[in-house]
């Protein structure tokens, strides 16, 4: 029996170990727990107990199955000398459980200097592999690469080759996450290191790397296959992330196709698995973008909600929490949500010049500065985005991350655009290389640019409006011709009927047109109706200024109507002189636009561009 539960102790230690065979490895300690616990074996106990742990830190995702193992590591460890090698191996794979759930990493740092200290290098590697996964926050990245350089050199004294492959897979990951230009080389030297006996569970990280980096490169069809194959590697390795990276990395792909509003199904079954991490918030920020782009404008909020409460409040920064981020971002852009994206954006800052990466580095966004691009955007703040776009653009080339290159050039063609009119030239020629590089890479990029100009009356005020851009304008009959130009782009309408007021009722030939017929008078009696209603409104709740100027303007319609009709109130003939409606009616639309333009001054210089006047006016967004 002791022959038997000896055998089944060192297969088990094989499959971890050596195979990377996170599946056998458990059936085999679990096994030998039972073993051991039934023969009073208290060494053989603590080896199972801490096999049954695995390789890496949470691997056993259920509440059951991870409170299973917790209870049979402390039971073996009571079992122990407190002074032993296995009882400080045992402590250290508590210590580091516990660290990881609750975000914390005190009790396993202290636990590496210990191992350090007591000079036992399988200890010391256990110790130093295991914090690595406690210090997962954009803000460790120092303290993780030192932890994996030390990992490397303790691998030389343990005689284990997991522990160099733990350590130059580290390694690779750090200089990844931390957009370090050797970070390839370094995955390489992983690659090399992989060569000849296989370890499913590290070659199944580092296939997943290899996923990003083909996304990466634009390759979308190439990526979608390898991570496919690279899922079926994991599930046969026994890891339990297997699914969730797998999601995540075809959210990555179908984002830059502009097809992420089809993951919202798959993203909502993530959600629900008991795979997850605890900490893990990003499966809520995915959704929320998903559900966005497909128009479910409740789900989004009711995803974006749930996020105020963890990754945009006092919570540790996990390795999840940069794409987090980034799809906070997106998704408040799409719901117009300034206060979130501000939010959002003030949080981000410190980590500006980082990838937005999942460690160990299986998805990337791209720079961090897009976020923060668009954050701007949402809010408002233009010169802000024109410099944060234009870093990331440069970021991203230096990261030879293709897609998310062109993503930036759009939204710095649209902050361009937005800021400085759709006409400006920096801002065509940064949307026109982003369209070209989209088409390229058979990517999806979305028109962010609004290049017609609207306007609808908004009580005594007309809203003009270019994009996110809004000009309230003060009534005039020149912001009647003018909407309705706005609202027949391209087509040219003869002066004198829009001095008519009806573009469609009169023949273009005609010499005489009736002034203030058709539309145009029916929108002056329908403006003269609501002045009657507000100011009546204003005077009974006591408001005699604001009364005042409504009765001005009604009075100047009063006016305009009694000079536009003639005896009984028939409407009068404009007369036969086209040249006096063109006279007339580019002089109140030029009126109008200077109007616009002292309020925004982008819009009226895009009117000015787009608008034309004389005896056929149009306007031509081109």
């Amino acid at each position: 029996m002791i022959e038997t539960l000896e055998w089944t102790l060192l297969d088990g230690e094989h499959a971890l170990l050596v195979k990377g065979d996170m599946r056998r490895a458990r059936e085999r300690f679990d096994s030998a727990y039972a073993q051991a616990a039934q023969r009073g074996e208290a060494d053989a106990l603590a080896r199972a107990a801490l096999g049954l742990g695995g390789m890496w830190v949470h691997e056993h995702r259920t509440a059951a199955a991870a409170a299973t193992v917790r209870v049979r590591q402390r039971d073996a460890l009571s079992q122990l000398d407190a002074g032993s090698p296995l009882a400080l191996r045992l402590r250290i794979r508590l210590a580091a459980e516990d660290d990881y759930r609750t975000g914390r990493q005190d009790a396993i740092m202290a636990l590496v200097s210990e191992a350090r200290a007591a000079g036992d290098p399988v200890a010391l590697a256990e110790a130093l592999s295991l914090a690595h996964h406690c210090v997962p926050g954009p803000d460790d990245g120092a303290r993780r690469m030192e932890l994996a350089r030390e990992l490397i050199g303790v691998a030389s004294r343990t005689g284990r080759r997991s522990d160099l492959l733990i350590g130059l897979l580290w390694r690779a990951a750090d200089l990844l996450l931390e957009a370090d230009p050797h970070a390839e080389r370094a995955l390489g030297e992983l690659r090399s290191a992989l060569d000849g006996e296989g370890q499913q569970a590290i070659e199944y990280v580092a296939g997943a790397i290899e996923v990003m980096l083909s996304t990466r490169g634009g390759r979308f069809e190439h990526a979608e296959e390898r991570a496919a194959a690279c899922y079926e590697r994991g599930l046969a390795a026994g890891d339990h992330d297997a699914p969730g990276w797998y999601v995540r990395q075809l959210a990555a792909i179908r984002w830059y196709q502009g097809r992420i509003g089809e993951l919202v199904p798959l993203l909502t079954d993530l959600l629900n698995s008991p795979m997850l991490p605890a900490l893990d918030d990003s499966p809520y920020a995915g959704l929320a973008v998903a559900a966005a782009v497909a128009g479910d404008r409740r789900l989004a909020e009711g995803m974006l909600a749930r996020l105020r409460r963890g990754v945009l409040a006092d919570r540790p920064r996990t390795s999840t929490w940069l794409m987090s981020m980034y799809a906070i971002v997106e998704a408040a852009d799409l719901l117009d949500d300034a206060d979130l994206a501000g939010r959002a954006a003030a949080l981000l800052v410190p980590y500006a010049a980082l990838p937005v990466m999942t460690s160990p580095g299986i998805v990337c966004f791209g720079s961090a500065r897009h976020s923060l691009g668009v954050a701007a955007i949402t809010t408002g703040e233009l010169d802000l985005a024109v410099a944060h776009l234009r870093r990331a653009v440069h970021e991203n080339l230096a990261l030879g991350h293709w897609p998310a290159v062109t993503l930036s050039r759009s939204r710095l063609g649209q902050a361009l655009a937005l800021r400085d009119g759709p006409r400006d030239e920096r801002a065509r020629r940064q949307l026109a290389l982003a369209a070209q590089e989209a088409g390229t890479l058979g990517m999806h990029v979305p028109r962010h640019v609004a290049e017609r100009v609207t306007c609808r009356q908004a009580g005594p005020r007309w809203r003009v409006e270019l994009g996110a851009r809004t000009a309230l304008v003060d009534h005039c009959v020149g912001m009647l011709h003018l909407a309705a130009l706005l609202a027949n782009p391209g087509r040219e309408i003869p002066a004198a009927e829009l001095a008519a007021g009806s573009p469609d009722s009169v023949p273009a030939q005609a010499s005489a047109q009736r002034v203030l017929d058709g539309p145009a008078g029916r929108a002056y009696r329908n403006r003269l109706a609501q002045l009657d209603a507000e100011i009546a409104e204003l005077e009974a709740n006591h408001q005699p200024r604001q009364a005042q100027e409504r009765r001005a303007e009604r009075d100047w319609l009063v006016a305009e109507l009694a000079s536009a009709t003639g005896l009984a109130g028939r409407p009068r003939a404009f007369g036969c002189g086209e040249e006096r409606a063109r006279t007339a009616v580019g002089k109140a639309i030029r009126r109008a636009v200077d109007r616009v333009a002292i309020a925004d001054p982008v819009i009226g210089e895009e009117l000015r561009a787009t608008v034309r006047t004389g005896l056929r006016c149009s306007y031509d967004p081109g």
